[in-house]
C-alpha cells in the first residue's frame, strides 16, 4: 500500500489515514508499555478509556468490556502499570491509541501502595473485625487444604497432620500464582463451603497455603474476590501463605493466620500423644482421688460407728426405762384412788358438806343475776335513757345517721313512739305518734 502511495502524486484524506493506520498496527502489533494511569473514565458501554503518562508524553488508551471485567487489577488514576496491547488509529480523529489486552502493576511501590488502599477499604468495611472471627475445632474429623496439588507446600502439611493426630485430609488443587489464580482460590472455598452440612466432602476446617515468593507471586492472595469469599466463608479457616514475615490481606480476614503452611496443620490439630498423656494423667489423678474420698468414708463411718452403742445396750436402756414408767404409773393410780376413797370418807362423815356447797353456789349466782340486771336494757331505760333505731330497728348512734333516715323509733322504759326526722340548722326534730 505505501509503494502504491508513493507513486501517486496526489492522496485522498481516506487513503492516507489507511496507510498510516495499516503502518502502525503492523509494526506495534504488541506492545508492553509502562506508564501511570490518568484520566480513567468507564462509559455507560462498559468500555474504559484513559491514558498511560510518563513524565514526557502521554498516551491514550481503550480497554474494551470484556477485558476489563477481567482485569485482576482496578483500573485507578494514579495507578503505575504495565499494559500490554496493540496500537492502533482512530481515523475520526487523525490520533492513535493502545488497545489493552492485559494490564499489571508496574514495581513493588505500585503494589505496596494498592495494597495498603485495598486494606483501608477492608477496614471501613469490617472484614476484618475480630468479632467475625470463628473458634478452629479442637478435633476436626475432616480438613480442607487450598494449594498447588504439586510441591513442598502440600507435602509438609499431610506430614505434619499425619504426625500429630492423622485425619481425613481433602485437596482442592489450585494455582496459586499467576493470572486466573485469585478467581481458583476463591471458587475453591466457595466450593468447599456449597458442600451440604454432615456430607464426608464438607471439611470441618480449611487451610489455605502457599510457599513463600516475591509480592508479585504472593499477589493473588491481596485481591479482592479472595477476600470476601474467605470472609463468608462459614468453615473456620486458617491462612498460610508465604513466610513468616509474608503478610497479605487473606491474613487479616481469616480466621487464624499461621507463619507457615507447616504451622497452620500444628494450627489445624493437637498432638495425638499429647492428648493420650494427657487422658493417662487425668484417670490417675481421678482414681487416686476416688480412693481417698473412700477411705475418708469408711474413716468417717468407722468413726460414727465407735460413737453408736451396741444393740443389746439399747434394748436394756429402754427396758429399764419402761420398768420405771410402769412402776410410776402404778404409784400414781393407787395414790389417785387413795384421795377418791378419802374424799368420798369425808363426806359421809359431813353430810353438811354438800349443802354448804350448794348454799355457796346458789348465793354466788344470785350475784351474777343483780349484775346482769344492772346493765340490762329495761335497767337503762328505767335510768331516764332512750334507746334510738331506724325504720329497720337498727340502732342510730350519731346525727350523721339520724339525718339520713326518714323516720326513727325512740324506746322508753314504758314503751316505743315513732318520729318523723326534718333537718333545722342540723337538729332533728319529730312530732309525736300514738305509742305502740
Amino acid at each position: 500500500m505505501l509503494d502504491l502511495l508513493a507513486q501517486k502524486t496526489e492522496y485522498t484524506v481516506s487513503e492516507i489515514s489507511f496507510a498510516i493506520k495499516q503502518l502502525v498496527e503492523t509494526s506495534f502489533a504488541n506492545v508492553r508499555v509502562k506508564g501511570e494511569i490518568f484520566g480513567a473514565k468507564r462509559a455507560d458501554s462498559g468500555h474504559w478509556y484513559l491514558s498511560l503518562k510518563d513524565e514526557n508524553s502521554i498516551l491514550s488508551a481503550v480497554c474494551w468490556r470484556g477485558v476489563a471485567n477481567a482485569l485482576t487489577v482496578k483500573i485507578e488514576d494514579g495507578l503505575e502499570v504495565i499494559a500490554t496491547g496493540r496500537i492502533t488509529t482512530f481515523n475520526g480523529r487523525s490520533s492513535y491509541q493502545l488497545i489493552i489486552e492485559k494490564l499489571e502493576i508496574a514495581g513493588q511501590g505500585a503494589l505496596l501502595k494498592l495494597l495498603e488502599e485495598r486494606k483501608q477499604q477492608f477496614l471501613k468495611e469490617g472484614l476484618f473485625d475480630a468479632a467475625h472471627k470463628k473458634k478452629i475445632p479442637y478435633l476436626p474429623q475432616t480438613i480442607g487444604v487450598v494449594t498447588s496439588p504439586t510441591g513442598a507446600v502440600i507435602r509438609d502439611i499431610i506430614h505434619r497432620i499425619r504426625d500429630r493426630f492423622p485425619c481425613r485430609i481433602l485437596v482442592w488443587p489450585t494455582l496459586v500464582q499467576g493470572e486466573g489464580a485469585a478467581n481458583q482460590i476463591a471458587a475453591a472455598v466457595k466450593g468447599f463451603n456449597a458442600q451440604p452440612v454432615g456430607s464426608k466432602y464438607r471439611p470441618d476446617v480449611l487451610i489455605v497455603a502457599r510457599g513463600g515468593g516475591s509480592l508479585e507471586d504472593l499477589w493473588p492472595f491481596n485481591e479482592e474476590t479472595v477476600v470476601r469469599a474467605v470472609y463468608d466463608s462459614e468453615i473456620p479457616l486458617i491462612s498460610a501463605v508465604g513466610h513468616e514475615t509474608d503478610t497479605m490481606l487473606i491474613d487479616f480476614v481469616s480466621d487464624v493466620r499461621a507463619p507457615t503452611p507447616t504451622g497452620a496443620a500444628e494450627f489445624a490439630v493437637p498432638v495425638k500423644s499429647e492428648i493420650y498423656n494427657g487422658l493417662l494423667t487425668t484417670d490417675l489423678r481421678m482414681k487416686n482421688a476416688i480412693s481417698r474420698r473412700l477411705n475418708e468414708l469408711k474413716q468417717y463411718m468407722e468413726a460414727l460407728g465407735r460413737g453408736i452403742p451396741s444393740l443389746a445396750q439399747i434394748v436394756q436402756e429402754n427396758q429399764q426405762k419402761i420398768d420405771d414408767r410402769s412402776e410410776r404409773l402404778k404409784l400414781a393410780f393407787e395414790n389417785l384412788l387413795k384421795d377418791k376413797n378419802n374424799c368420798l370418807k369425808l363426806t359421809n362423815l359431813k353430810p353438811f358438806y354438800i349443802k354448804n356447797i350448794v348454799e355457796a353456789k346458789r348465793e354466788n349466782l344470785n350475784n351474777l343475776s343483780v349484775r346482769l340486771d344492772s346493765v340490762s336494757i329495761e335497767s337503762v331505760l328505767k335510768r331516764g335513757f332512750a334507746w334510738v333505731s331506724d325504720s329497720k330497728f337498727q340502732t342510730v348512734y350519731d346525727t350523721n345517721t339520724a339525718k339520713s333516715s326518714q323516720n326513727l323509733h325512740i324506746r322508753f322504759a314504758d314503751g316505743i313512739i315513732k318520729a318523723r326526722v326534718t333537718e333545722r340548722n342540723c337538729a332533728i326534730q319529730g312530732d309525736l305518734f300514738d305509742d305502740l
